[in-house]
């Protein structure tokens, strides 16, 4: 294995590994029985049947394996890239896209609870923001991020 391909390999798994432990154990507070609630966001627990906003939810119990199969074509794509600069966000992506597959596994759904209920415009017609976790967060991060690199490829070096 050539040390670019190495070295790519190891920045990904650290990264998708940390992100996976963070996630699960901020999980396990809320399962244990965590909450917090104020006047702009609660720290509640909701189990996600669905993906976004709880779309899909009808498809839950096939969910995890149509998951599992994108999470295995962004592996394979990072790997045909080659490129160390997208071994970060792809790991951020991996790591919550697996923790949440985790969940559905385990908890039959995705354990879910920051709720920003202070929104000021009904979003979808929901008077609050949805439910999401840590997990979600580094996805979103990780779409940016490959976004703004495919918009820069010059800040990617092989």
């Amino acid at each position: 294995m050539p040390s670019s391909t190495l070295r790519l390999t190891a920045v990904l798994f650290f990264t998708l590994i940390g992100i996976f432990i963070i996630d699960q154990n901020i999980k396990m507070l809320f399962v244990d029985g965590f909450r917090y609630y104020s006047e702009y966001i609660d720290f509640i627990l909701v189990y996600n049947k669905g993906v976004a906003f709880s779309m899909f939810s009808f498809l839950a119990e096939y969910l995890k394996y149509i998951q599992l199969v994108l999470v295995f074509g962004v592996l394979v794509y990072v790997f045909y890239l080659k490129q160390l600069c997208h071994a970060i966000p792809a790991g951020l992506l991996l790591g919550g896209a697996f923790s949440n597959i985790y969940d559905r596994f385990i908890h039959a759904g995705v354990v879910d609870m920051v709720y920003y209920h202070a929104w000021p415009y009904p979003l979808f017609g929901l008077q609050g923001f949805a439910v999401f976790n840590f997990a979600d967060v580094m996805i979103d991060i990780a779409v940016i991020w490959i976004v703004f690199l495919n918009f820069k490829p010059h800040l990617c070096k092989s």
